[in-house]
């Protein structure tokens, strides 16, 4: 018997029940808890509260996202170093990010006083730390569920538990800051991520590569060189733009379409919520039919749920919550499926407990690329097409009402023909328990 085949490999969990996927679930959420305000609050609170110029927010922030996106695949070869070194010592890793994280968002909010061009340089550098502080922990933790493979169950469990604890912490984002004021809200990251830490600690450790066994690959150089990775991301590219656009026009829609800007809160809990509930339905479909037909019933079901839109008009709050409930209980398949499929292209391909880092490195910068194509294409198309913020031009609104509720219709049905053919290269996409 080879030395490598004696090796005694920690085993994934057989199953993962609500305490160790609660357990997995909790340093998920203050990293959710983080990306809000970054995203949505800080450009707000520079503006209106410090008085800095728009331009200058606006050129900060670009250029940290797209410094951040670039350096995503390094750091997640650094996370599988990590964890060849050893479970505790990605532990550690994820436990050293988790501070800078806590400490640099804390600095955000407090800036210190002076010309603006200091606060700008505060800007810049607390956000570029905060920002590389939460991709290398969402690297490093998403490598630690996705590390455990599994069958198709499982991996499903694993990404729907993390996914979970990624909208209850969505859901306090968009709350406790207006609540506690921000030094308290930083307090309270602080403590979610030490939480977090803990409850990585009580789940089964990630397990290390194993030998390649029939009818899976030795593992290539990049991710790149596996054909099932780039078939699966280019679905997951045209499925995460047509979610971004909406998010990205939605504000826009509510306040000038809808005319109902002061709905805008309760709008986004309906839609959280429902994704909430109708996040374990998903994995419990995917168990009994299969991780992509699930998932492209899923982008079916949010193109049925949301073809209405393009014709909600002023002060349909109400039709338009009924639109904001179903899509969200569709969202649930957008959020636990990709991530269950990738487990399985990372597994067949041959980079089982070594290369998830890497695979996951490039998934978060085309999640980021995602953002970036939906505000650097609508936007500027938006403008061509006549529409103006606080415009009531109809021809205007009109078109933000099809790019908001049109547009993404039509790539949602594009991903969900790419993962059509993409099931028929991979017939394993399709395996249930």
């Amino acid at each position: 018997m080879s030395a490598a085949s004696a090796t005694v490999l920690p085993a994934p969990p057989p199953t993962l029940g609500w305490r160790p996927g609660c357990a997995y679930a909790a340093l998920a959420l203050p990293l959710a808890f983080v990306s809000l305000p970054l995203y949505v609050q800080l450009p707000f609170h520079y503006a209106s509260v410090l008085g800095l110029p728009l331009s200058a927010i606006g050129a900060v922030m670009l250029g940290v996202r797209l410094l951040d996106a670039v350096v995503d695949p390094a750091l997640g070869r650094l996370a599988d170093r990590c964890f060849d070194a050893g479970a505790t010592v990605a532990w550690r890793a994820a436990g050293l990010c988790a501070i800078v994280l806590a400490l640099a968002f804390a600095a955000l909010w407090q800036p210190p006083a002076g010309a603006p061009s200091l606060v700008i340089g505060w800007l810049a550098g607390a956000l570029l730390l905060c920002t590389l502080a939460y991709s290398a922990a969402t690297i490093l933790h998403q490598s630690w569920g996705t590390r455990w493979g599994g069958g198709p169950a499982l991996r499903a469990r694993v990404t729907g538990w993390r996914e979970g604890g990624t909208l209850v912490g969505v859901l306090l984002a968009s709350a406790l800051p207006a609540w506690l004021g921000w030094p308290a809200t930083s307090l309270a990251l602080a403590a979610l991520l030490g939480l977090g830490l803990a409850g990585l600690r009580r789940v089964p450790p990630p397990a290390a590569a194993a030998p390649a066994g029939p009818g899976v690959a030795a593992a290539p150089a990049s991710p790149w060189r596996v054909p099932a990775f780039r078939q699966l991301l280019a679905v997951f590219v045209l499925n995460g733009i047509a979610a971004a656009i909406p998010a990205t026009l939605l504000p826009f829609f509510v306040a000038d379409r809808l005319q109902l800007p002061q709905w805008q809160p309760v709008l986004l809990l309906a839609y959280f919520a429902s994704a909430v509930a109708g996040l374990p339905l998903w994995v419990r479909a995917a168990a009994r039919w299969g991780a992509a037909p699930v998932w492209r019933a899923g982008m079916v079901a949010t193109v049925v749920a949301f073809a209405a839109t393009p014709w909600i008009g002023a002060g349909d709050g109400l039709a338009f919550a009924a639109i904001c409930v179903a899509s969200g209980l569709a969202l649930g398949a957008d959020l636990a499926l990709p991530g269950a499929l990738l487990t399985g292209v990372i597994q067949q391909g041959g980079g089982a407990g070594r290369d998830e880092g890497r695979y996951l490195g490039w998934w978060a910068f085309a999640t980021k690329l995602n953002l970036a194509l939906a505000a650097g294409l609508v936007l500027p198309l938006l403008g061509f097409a006549g529409y103006r913020t606080g415009s009531a031009d109809a021809a205007g609104l009109q078109a933000l009402a099809w790019a908001y509720g049109g547009l993404p219709c039509v790539l949602k049905l594009a991903a969900a023909a790419a993962l059509w053919r993409a099931e028929r290269l991979n017939p394993r996409w399709k395996e249930r328990e």
